[in-house]
C-alpha cells in the first residue's frame, strides 16, 4: 500500500525541550504534528477505546510525527500542549463550553474560548532544568530531596497504583504521587528509602513541595478572564467531552 502524505505543523513545548535527555527527538522543544484525518475520527469514535480510557493517548499517538516519540515520553505540561494544539489542528481555535461563575457556582454562561490565546507558563528564572531532576529542601523537616516532573508514561503508572489502593478502601493518591515524582532524599535514592520518605513526610513540607513543582512546572495556561453578569472573572477551560466532539462539527 502507498504511503499517504498528510499535512503538518511543528509547534513548541513550554519547557522549550529543557527537561529532556540531549539525545532526546524533543530536546529542540519541538514536536511535529499531523492534522487529524478521518482515521483519527474512527480513533475518537472507538467505544472499545473509550471504555478502556485510553483513547486520548492512542489519538495522540497517531497525531505526533515526530520519530521515536510518543505522549507517553511527554511531561505533563508539554502533553497538554499537544492536546491543545492537536484540538485547534483538527477543528481551528473557537472551543464552546459551559462555565460557571466562580463567585456564583450557579450562574453559568457558554462562551466561546480561542485556544490560540492561551500562552504558555515562564520558565522560572534561575531554575536548571536540564535532565529533568531539580533540588529542594522541606522548610520544616530540612530533608534535602531532589524530584523530576512526571511523563504520562509515570502518569499511567500512578492511576494504576491509586486504582489499586483504592480497591482496599482508601486513597493513597497524595503518597503515591510523591513516591514517583522524588527521587532521592537526603542523598539516599533506594526506592525503600524514598517509599517511606513519602508516607511519613510532614504535612506543611509535602504543601510547600507540590506548590513548587506546581510552580516551576512549564505547561500550557488554560484559564481566561470571560465576563459573566457584566463583571470579568477568570475561569478555567473546561476540558469536557466537547473539546474532541464538538456539536458543531
Amino acid at each position: 500500500m502507498s504511503e499517504h502524505k498528510f499535512p503538518t505543523e511543528v509547534i513548541d513545548l513550554p519547557s522549550r525541550g529543557k527537561v529532556y535527555s540531549k539525545d532526546s527527538p524533543l530536546k529542540d522543544g519541538k514536536i511535529e504534528l499531523k492534522y487529524m484525518t478521518t482515521r483519527e475520527e474512527d480513533i475518537l469514535m472507538s467505544e472499545n477505546l473509550i471504555k478502556k480510557g485510553v483513547v486520548i493517548e492512542k489519538l495522540l499517538d497517531s497525531l505526533i510525527v515526530t520519530k521515536g516519540v510518543n505522549q507517553d515520553d511527554l511531561i505533563l505540561g508539554d502533553k497538554n500542549a499537544v492536546l491543545v494544539a492537536s484540538r485547534i489542528l483538527a477543528y481551528g481555535p473557537d472551543y464552546t463550553a459551559e462555565v460557571a461563575n466562580p463567585k456564583n457556582v450557579d450562574e453559568k454562561v457558554q462562551h466561546s474560548f480561542d485556544l490560540t490565546k492561551c500562552p504558555f507558563k515562564e520558565l522560572v528564572e534561575g531554575v536548571d532544568y536540564s535532565n529533568n531532576s531539580f533540588d529542594f529542601q522541606t522548610p520544616v523537616g530540612k530533608n534535602k530531596l531532589k524530584f523530576k516532573l512526571i511523563t504520562g508514561r509515570e502518569e499511567k503508572l500512578i492511576e494504576k497504583d491509586i486504582e489499586r489502593t483504592k480497591k482496599y478502601g482508601f486513597n493513597a493518591e497524595v503518597t503515591t504521587r510523591l513516591r514517583y515524582t522524588i527521587t532521592e532524599v537526603d542523598g539516599d535514592s533506594k526506592p525503600e528509602t524514598i517509599n517511606s520518605f513519602s508516607q511519613n513526610m510532614l504535612a506543611r513540607d509535602s504543601v510547600a513541595l507540590r506548590n513548587y513543582i506546581n510552580n516551576i512546572s512549564p505547561d500550557i495556561d488554560l484559564t481566561s478572564e470571560i465576563e459573566i453578569g457584566g463583571e470579568a472573572v477568570s475561569v478555567s477551560i473546561p476540558l469536557t467531552v466537547e473539546f474532541f466532539w464538538p456539536k458543531s462539527i
